[in-house]
């Protein structure tokens, strides 16, 4: 996947003409601030050199050297020489995503997630949901530096968050999953498209098991929104329940 090639190409002219020689540049700047007081040096000798130059080694200042020398000219003298250069190097392709610095962070907690449980509740209602789950994740940082796809997918699938030790329950008034829908929104581009980024999101229902998108490069903020619609035609089985829903950015 790190097979990207940028390249250009540059063309410097060389001028020269016949004419009584010259003095050939040499100079040496230095520049810096010392006890917060600017100072710049040109071209000095002897002792001030060597203390501008130990000055460097220790982290002050900075300095700028320009020499040229030629031999005398041989052969036949063109008034004008063109010579063209081709630059090539190569940017390694990236994704990135920032999700906070240590695996707590990516550990996605709804805590109770409450039932109606009161003895006062209509048969009919007993162990419902009492409201919806719902969690938002926001990262500053994210995006990719070539065509990438961008992919939701939930472990679990349809099945959602699923109590792995449910026991036993009667299906027609229990259930021991709860389904949810994920929507990743942020600013990019269609697929090997070049233009202004625009709002882009990516969701996956609470029917789908998983979802893919293509972009252009990008980098931008990313919202994620997870909702767990309340259980209302059946009761939940009592235990724990989990899934891990996988963000994937894949430069292509």
């Amino acid at each position: 996947m790190k097979k990207i090639l940028c390249g250009a190409v540059a063309a410097i002219a060389l001028v020269g003409a016949a004419a009584p020689a010259a003095a050939q540049t040499n100079q040496r700047h230095y520049a810096g601030v010392i006890a917060g007081i600017p100072y710049t040096s040109t071209n000095p000798g002897g002792l001030a050199t060597i203390g501008l130059e130990l000055g460097l080694l220790g982290g002050i200042g900075t300095r700028y050297t320009a020499q040229a020398n030629a031999p005398a000219s041989t052969g036949t003298i063109d008034d004008e020489v063109t010579v063209a250069f081709t630059l090539t190097g190569e940017v390694p392709q990236d994704c990135s995503f920032y999700s906070g610095n240590n695996s707590a962070a990516r550990d996605i907690d709804f805590g109770v997630i409450g039932i109606r449980g009161g003895d006062n509740e209509n048969v009919g209602s007993a162990f419902e949901m009492t409201g919806p789950a719902v969690a938002n994740i926001e990262t500053l940082t994210a995006g990719c530096n070539f065509n990438n796809e961008v992919s939701i997918q939930k472990t679990n699938g349809v099945n959602g968050l699923v109590n792995a030790a449910a026991g036993g329950y009667d299906t027609d008034e229990f259930q021991a999953n709860i389904p949810y829908s994920v929507n990743a929104s942020w600013t990019g581009v269609a697929y090997n498209t070049v233009t202004t980024g625009t709002p882009q999101s990516l969701a996956v229902s609470t029917s789908q098991p998983g979802a893919t998108k293509l972009q252009g490069a990008w980098r931008s903020d990313m919202d994620i929104n997870i909702n767990a619609p309340a259980i209302t035609s059946k009761g939940l089985v009592a235990g724990q329940y989990s899934d891990v829903v996988t963000l994937k950015l894949t430069a292509l």
